[in-house]
């Protein structure tokens, strides 16, 4: 049996399990996971594009997504 530990799968999928998580987890938990993801995005991106983005890919995902 391979083992695959390739970093980027682990990171996929578990960013995938918080997605699918998302409108289940408390609204704390959730507010700091979402500011998280925006300090690791703006690593590559240069304005606030982001946060809109991410906030508009929740609310598109999770009708119960927490207030901002």
């Amino acid at each position: 049996m391979a083992v695959n530990n390739n970093p980027e799968r682990f990171v996929s999928v578990l960013g995938e399990a918080a997605i699918a998580l998302w409108s289940e987890l408390p609204q704390e938990i959730q507010q700091q996971l979402f500011e998280h993801a925006v300090r690791l995005g703006h690593k590559s991106e240069r304005d606030e594009s982001l946060r809109e983005q991410l906030a508009q890919f929740l609310h598109d995902h999770h009708e119960r997504t927490a207030a901002r």
